[in-house]
């Protein structure tokens, strides 16, 4: 596998989740075992050396990427999920999509001062999601080394909005 063979995997699903919005579904890249193999090779060795000891994964591709990816690599998993879904006490931050408002939490007791993070996720749009993970994550006391994606969509301003916030944060794309 290669990256015009993962690239092929992705389906664009036009006006969805509303009108005027492409969609670019990246599901059928976990189902392709050579294909999810190549994309965490390729994120396992970008950070080889970086020292990551946590990858946290945003919901909901990002469980699977993640996941996957911790596996990958020999760490633990943390996820961040939508509020409402952690049974402890939480870190709630709030951010604005490029089709509206949500939210995410994170386990105040998930990460702490000693842990250099890798966050996942599936794409990198306007940078909300980024940004209200990177700070979730801080929050625990921990510190954001990179971000990695399968696409950055550059054109919506996600990766710039991730520099100007923090220049030293990695930011990753796959394909």
């Amino acid at each position: 596998m290669d990256r015009a063979g993962v690239t092929a995997l992705i389906a664009e699903i036009p006006d969805y989740p509303l009108p005027g919005v492409v969609f670019k579904d990246v599901t059928p890249i976990s189902g392709n075992a050579d294909a999810a193999h190549w994309v965490n090779s390729e994120i396992a060795a970008h950070f080889s050396d970086a020292g990551v000891t946590h990858i946290v994964g945003v919901e909901a591709r990002g469980f699977i990427l993640g996941a996957a990816l911790a596996t990958h690599m020999h760490l633990g998993f943390i996820p961040i999920r939508k509020s409402g879904k952690l049974p402890r006490a939480t870190f709630r931050a709030e951010y604005e999509l490029e089709y509206g408002a949500d939210s995410i939490e994170i386990h105040q007791d998930a990460l702490s001062k000693n842990d250099r993070v890798l966050i996942v996720d599936d794409v990198l749009a306007t940078g909300g999601t980024a940004c209200a993970a990177i700070d979730l994550i801080e929050e625990c006391g921990a510190q954001v080394l990179g971000i990695t994606v399968l696409l950055n969509l550059a054109f919506l301003g996600g990766s710039d909005k991730v520099a100007s916030r923090d220049p030293r944060i990695d930011v990753f794309a796959v394909l």
